[in-house]
């Protein structure tokens, strides 16, 4: 499963810089507002693309996500690789590729508690207020019950444990 995702990241990196080369090329010849458009269409998906799965992936696997990101924004701002990215992604409000997983994955087990998520996603995630048969203290928080794994390389990146912890 590991593996799968490590490829995953791997083609996906390589897809993205390809999309990007080819959008250099026609960087001159479209304004900044359509460019700008071109790059959060045909980038931003891929990106977004199961990236809840990508949940406690090694920071190495991660960089590369972020790598790509990085230079899809260099473009639009029209800076050199060597300039500071940080600034820019702020000013287009993006985040960064871990905070992006984690936003996408807590944005899922919100809609999950709320009712907007399908069915086979809700029923894994359960808050302590419902678990507990007794009114106890806890019954009044907001805490998610934490299901045990038996492995820690892939039960805790499994959505009911990654959403729940995070």
């Amino acid at each position: 499963m590991l593996g799968s995702l490590i490829l995953f990241t791997h083609f996906t990196a390589n897809v993205l810089n390809a999309v990007l080369r080819q959008l250099r090329s026609i960087r001159r010849s479209v304004s900044d507002s359509v460019f700008h458009l071109l790059v959060v269409s045909l980038v931003m998906p891929c990106l977004d693309y199961c990236n809840a799965t990508l949940a406690g992936l090694p920071a190495s696997q991660l960089s590369r996500l972020q790598s790509v990101l990085d230079a899809a924004t260099r473009p639009i701002h029209r800076s050199s690789r060597y300039e500071h990215v940080t600034p820019m992604l702020q000013d287009l409000h993006w985040l960064r590729s871990p905070e992006h997983i984690d936003f996408k994955l807590a944005l899922l087990t919100y809609r999950c508690l709320h009712g907007q998520a399908p069915r086979y996603l809700s029923d894994y995630i359960q808050s302590v207020a419902v678990s507990n048969c007794r009114r106890l203290r806890s019954s009044s928080s907001s805490q998610l019950v934490i299901r045990r794994t038996r492995l820690s390389t892939v039960g805790d990146r499994a959505f009911p444990v990654a959403g729940c912890r995070l």
